[in-house]
């Protein structure tokens, strides 16, 4: 199961909005085949280790996602698996949306199926696809901060470049190629005027639009962001704001979407379909996300340098006794060059059924 989840990490940022899916075919306990679905449109996970497969002839198929139903730009992966003669289906996770169904239906074909092995590294794998599923009104919200070992993304005077290494970077260009849209505040897009898109080993499918939060005050025309040459832009305000705001950009491709508030912000990007969304600052949008249970995943990048005082992402929340705090969950641990990289997740989207 793992090397089928690792098979499906080879779809990042070229498969959406369909989940990330690796497959494995056995026999004996032997690889005789094994695929991953590469490209939105393209074979699925499960037809590609058949085509890579002689002969799968009472062979089991491992996969991290239930084999879907679905008719669509491909034929059902439970049919092509039952038309090739798999004895056994393990699936880690069952697939909530109207392509589920598989396990049941290769089941009453005489299949021997079940699920649940790995379920939790597979749900955090395909946690925005998951959670799209439940939750149609926002998208699914990731933070990525880079903080001191004292926990500040920024020194006094708000200066942020570089607090993480050239890895770091070089892992956040990559992580960028799987969302919908970048977000960040107003404030950090001034200050730092990043250009928000993806310049690493994976090309995106399609360019993540940039999202600008909170556009109360002045936003230069010369931010590099402002290009939509590069990638679409979004720039959130507030309802009364939204009219002028879009005059002013109306010899531009920027898009000015009028919102009170984060729910209905994020409500606005989801019905302009953004899926995902991976924020990175500044501080005053990532506690605001925080406090309002806003953010599904965190990416924490803490690397070795002490500041003393700065700006905080987590600070001004409110008290929680001990034994009343949410524990969220592990997903990844791991060194990108000096710096450490910690995901959690607030909730994992598990079916149980």
């Amino acid at each position: 199961m793992r090397r089928a989840l690792e098979l499906a990490l080879r779809g990042w940022g070229r498969v959406a909005p369909n989940p990330l899916v690796g497959a494995v075919l056995l026999r004996n306990g032997q690889v005789i085949g094994e695929g991953y679905h590469a490209e939105f449109g393209e074979a699925h996970a499960e037809a590609s280790a058949l085509a890579a497969c002689d002969d799968a002839t009472g062979a089991t198929c491992v996969v991290n996602l239930e084999p879907c139903v679905h008719v669509g730009k491909t034929p059902p992966c439970c049919d092509a698996l039952k038309a090739a003669g798999v004895r056994r289906v393990v699936a880690a996770v069952r697939d909530p949306t109207e392509s589920g169904g598989g396990l049941d239906r290769l089941r009453e074909a005489g299949v021997e199926v079940s699920h649940g092995v790995a379920a939790g590294e597979a749900a955090a794998l395909n946690a925005p696809f998951l959670f799209g599923a439940s939750q149609a009104e926002r998208p699914f919200v990731a933070v990525k901060v880079a903080t001191s070992l004292d926990g500040f993304l920024a020194d006094e005077t708000g200066r942020s470049q570089w607090i993480s290494g050239p890895e770091a970077r070089d892992f956040v260009h990559w992580l960028r190629a799987g969302f919908d849209a970048i977000g960040v505040g107003r404030r950090t897009a001034v200050m730092d005027d990043p250009q928000l898109t993806v310049r690493g080993p994976v090309t995106p499918r399609n360019p993540p639009i940039r999202v600008v939060f909170g556009v109360t005050g002045e936003v230069p025309e010369q931010l590099q962001l402002l290009d939509t040459r590069a990638a679409p832009t979004t720039v959130l305000t507030a309802s009364s704001r939204a009219v002028e705001l879009g005059q002013t950009f109306a010899h531009t491709q920027v898009t000015v979407l009028g919102a009170d508030d984060l729910p209905r912000g994020l409500n606005a990007l989801r019905g302009g379909g953004i899926r995902s969304i991976l924020v990175e600052g500044g501080g005053a949008l990532v506690r605001a996300l925080l406090r309002g249970g806003l953010v599904d995943r965190l990416y924490w990048v803490q690397a070795p340098m002490w500041l003393g005082r700065g700006i905080s992402p987590f600070g001004g929340r409110e008290a929680v006794p001990l034994d009343e705090a949410q524990a969220w969950t592990v997903t990844e641990r791991r060194a990108l060059g000096p710096d450490t990289l910690l995901v959690v997740d607030r909730e994992l989207c598990l079916q149980e059924s």
